[in-house]
């Protein structure tokens, strides 16, 4: 049915509506049918055609914005869609959806950054092998970062945001110069005439202080920010989290394991391959001499 009729402004008005009937006669609107007062939306919004309903969702305290997302993916979502028609589905927006973008993007510049630091260290050492010595320093830095974030999460909460992310990229500049030290000075004794052993030690005796007042410049400038507290602590502390860590965990592998691979040459390698080889064939390859001996006493 369309009523045609002036304007109105509450429900008393619309209930006093004059309704022409088939009869001929005039009656109120109210007396024909139930008018009942509900809730429903002040709009309709649309999404390519069909309605849609928005949620805001405000996380607990202490909740970090991938909890959320998980909790509503495993908990929330499986009970809506069991309300909704079949062709009703659920689009995540706002901070979820920047987190994906965010995510995605930080980690194609990690990679890209990581690419551009070998390349440019195989161009300044001219060898693959010295570059790959020095980028080999950054996995441990990275999980040393990861090691620092988990252990700040158990004294106060503290989210991997968009910061603690750039941390690590930041990270990858600053663990490489201890391995850039060390390397460079080994090649040097190596060119003066020393031995392979020799000049590992000299670069040791010689770049151990330097390595140690670079890190500590870096690793005691960024303290203040994860220990003090105050307003708009929480912002920075992630990322000087990541870097304090990463750059204790990529001192000690500087100044450990890097000396020992150093050390280790072209035919160490080769070796170590052949007798791993060698070990595995052993381990597969069935014995049958004793087999064979019993044939011939047979036979004899």
């Amino acid at each position: 049915m369309i009523l045609r009729s002036e304007g109105w402004d509450n429900p008393d008005d619309l209930a006093d509506v004059p309704v022409v009937t088939g009869n001929g006669s005039i009656t109120q609107l109210s007396e024909l049918v139930d008018i009942t007062r509900t809730v429903g939306p002040s709009n309709l919004t649309r999404l390519n055609g069909s309605r849609t309903v928005r949620l805001d969702i405000s996380p607990p305290e202490g909740w970090s914005l991938e909890r959320t997302i998980s909790v509503l993916k495993a908990q929330v979502e499986p009970k809506l869609k069991a309300v909704l028609p079949n062709d009703g589905n659920i689009i995540y927006g706002g901070s979820a959806d920047q987190l994906d973008k965010a995510i995605g993007v930080m980690a194609e510049n990690f990679g890209f950054a990581l690419v551009i630091l070998f390349l440019l260290m195989a161009v300044l050492f001219k060898s693959i092998k010295d570059s790959l010595l020095v980028v080999i320093t950054i996995p441990l830095a990275t999980v040393g970062g990861v090691i620092a974030l988990q252990a700040l999460n158990l004294v106060v909460f503290q989210p991997l945001d968009l910061l603690t992310m750039i941390g690590f990229i930041i990270l990858l500049g600053l663990v490489v110069n201890n391995a850039i030290l060390l390397v460079h000075q080994t090649r040097l004794g190596q060119i003066s005439g020393l031995t392979r052993f020799d000049a590992v030690e000299q670069a040791l005796s010689l770049r151990l202080r330097p390595i140690f007042m670079s890190t500590s410049t870096s690793f005691f400038g960024m303290l203040p920010l994860l220990l003090m507290p105050g307003a708009g602590s929480v912002i920075y502390r992630g990322l000087a989290s990541v870097i304090v860590g990463g750059l204790a965990f990529s001192t000690i592998f500087t100044i450990v394991l890097l000396p020992c691979l150093l050390r280790l040459n072209k035919q160490d390698f080769l070796q170590l391959l052949s007798k791993k080889a060698s070990t595995t064939a052993k381990d597969i390859t069935p014995n049958k001499q004793p087999a064979s001996l019993q044939s011939n006493n047979h036979s004899a």
